[in-house]
């Protein structure tokens, strides 16, 4: 009978051990072999958005941050595509004003943009353990899609002012309001119904510029996400190597 006890025991002793091994085996572990936290995988996030957030930002905000960038490059706004031809056609150097009129607005962006980034940390410290795990295990853009969700409203509020007033100092306001003078002057007189020209345009480009260079801001930090996301060599510290890595064994 103790022979018999004596390997019920041992049985169930070497058992018990395989289940605890398969079960630990299943746990995300770190590169030094520990189980990845919580805690790490939060610190991991926060750490990767600071990342993607200061490379963005100091990206956007040099000179030709937005006027240098062809998937970002603010152009005037898609009604003002009649005023641009009758501008060009009908005024003396016309083409040089919208040319002006367009690079003033992205030097706008470029001034505004530097905005952003005490917002953007607000959100990210407010970031909870469980929006870290639907973050790192989300889709492609699931940061940034968090801090569009946490931010917009606020990046709006505090840019819309900073825009008006950078467009105003860098020029773009006089340079778009010298464009669409004469175009609602001549809309406004009986010689526009003879060349189809009747409706006067708006001439503030403030709404339409914020939208545009926040645009261009949560693209730009997208592109940091999947550059963390995908290619290990932008995983520039270990904690980042060590959160991010599990994504490239669920692949």
């Amino acid at each position: 009978m103790k022979k018999i006890a004596l390997f019920l025991i041992g049985f169930t002793f070497f058992n018990s051990c395989a289940t605890l091994q398969q079960v630990a085996s299943n746990l995300p572990t770190t590169t030094t072999g520990q189980p990845l936290t919580e805690a790490d995988i939060a610190s991991g996030l926060k750490e990767a958005l600071n990342q993607g957030i200061g490379n963005g930002v100091n990206e956007l905000i040099k000179l030709d941050g937005y006027f240098g960038n062809q998937a970002i490059k603010l152009l005037l706004p898609p009604e003002a595509q009649k005023v641009q031809d009758l501008i060009v056609k009908n005024i003396p150097q016309g083409q040089k004003l919208v040319d002006e009129a367009v690079l003033k607005m992205n030097r706008a962006a470029e001034d505004a943009a530097n905005e952003a980034k005490p917002i953007f940390v607000d959100a990210i410290t407010s970031m909870t353990i469980s929006d870290a795990k639907n973050i790192l295990f989300g889709n492609e853009n699931a940061a940034t899609n968090y801090l569009k969700e946490k931010t917009l409203q606020k990046l709006t509020q505090a840019y819309a002012p900073k825009i008006n007033a950078s467009l105003s100092k860098v020029g773009a306001t006089q340079a778009w309001q010298a464009i669409t003078t004469p175009y609602n002057k001549l809309a406004n007189s009986p010689a526009g119904a003879l060349v189809n020209v009747r409706q006067p345009i708006n001439s503030d480009l403030g709404a339409y510029t914020t939208q545009k260079a926040l645009d261009g801001l949560f693209w730009r930090i997208a592109q940091e996400e999947q550059k963390i996301r995908n290619t290990p060599l932008a995983r520039t510290t270990a904690l980042l190597q060590r959160v991010f890595g599990e994504l490239d064994k669920k692949r």
